[in-house]
């Protein structure tokens, strides 16, 4: 599965307007149509300024995405702006049904896809190990990073398209620099810890939540908390905002936003985070 996107499209639309950078958008999705028929694949869709595609086997997939890139590049410049895209790929199997293709691998590839900058292709180090091309690009691993949906951290690969290009040295210490971190919750009369082997936690009032908040100011799905390597993220997704007091600084407001948790600290949803009672999370990450 491969999925490709014309990067700063809505920058485009705003200095073009919508006539002139539908036409870029579509020039680009042209071509990358076009690529795909080269190579034995198949457009699944296009979903306004992304084309989602399939190809049968990794090798196929590999070398379209270079030459996607290449044929972007191409391109003039319209109107000042340089064209280009970003494109994420994953191989693995797939449901298709009724045209359209799903499951863990489509998913996986949007995730991919999701962490390219513009120019950029990345994939999985387990789509690398599935290309047999004697002369396949060269790739370099980016590192193994946590990709949401995922329990285990994914090593990921940046697919290097561009001859001569100017790479950083990655350090190779990078993967053993930092330490499993844990996060010990306590909400009333639970108590949990959140490490390396848990998916994202959900809190809110609504019952499907893992840890479910008996608090009218709280919202159905409140908050959520995310791993993301060595730290541990809470994200807002409420109505009232998500009170957050880490020892020995100021309380922060989050509306919308996320923070890193540090040290330990209270948690409160719809509230102040400094009141007294049995609606605050505790938290204490452990090193």
């Amino acid at each position: 599965m491969l999925f490709a996107d014309v990067s700063g499209s809505t920058r485009l639309y705003e200095k073009l307007g919508d006539a002139e950078a539908l036409r870029a958008v579509e020039r680009c999705l042209n071509r990358m149509s076009r690529v795909v028929d080269g190579h034995g694949g198949r457009v699944i869709k296009t979903i306004g300024d992304e084309v989602m595609t399939t190809f049968p086997t990794a090798d196929a997939g590999i070398q379209a995405a270079c030459e996607m890139q290449h044929r972007v590049t191409d391109l003039p410049p319209v109107s000042g702006v340089k064209l280009a895209i970003r494109v994420g790929f994953h191989y693995g199997p797939a449901i298709e049904e009724n045209g359209d293709v799903f499951g863990d691998t489509v998913n996986m590839a949007s995730r991919m896809a999701g962490l390219a900058k513009a120019g950029q292709i990345m994939t999985s180090a387990e789509t690398i190990s599935a290309v047999t091309l004697s002369l396949a690009p060269q790739v370099r691993e980016i590192d193994a990073l946590t990709v949401k949906g995922k329990t285990d951290d994914v090593r990921v690969c940046e697919v290097l398209w561009q001859e001569g290009a100017d790479l950083t040295m990655k350090a190779t210490s990078i993967v053993a620099s930092y330490n499993v971190a844990r996060l010990m919750l306590r909400y009333r009369e639970t108590e949990l810890t959140v490490d390396n082997a848990h998916g994202p936690l959900t809190l809110g009032r609504d019952m499907s939540n893992e840890v479910v908040i008996k608090d009218q100011r709280a919202s159905r799905n409140h908050a959520r908390i995310e791993r993301r390597r060595d730290k541990f993220v809470l994200i807002d997704q409420s109505t009232n905002g998500t009170f957050l007091r880490i020892e020995g600084e100021n309380e922060v407001v989050l509306k919308r936003e996320e923070i890193i948790l540090r040290g330990q600290g209270t948690i409160g949803f719809g509230h102040s985070a400094l009141e007294q009672g049995i609606d605050l999370m505790s938290f204490e990450v452990l090193e």
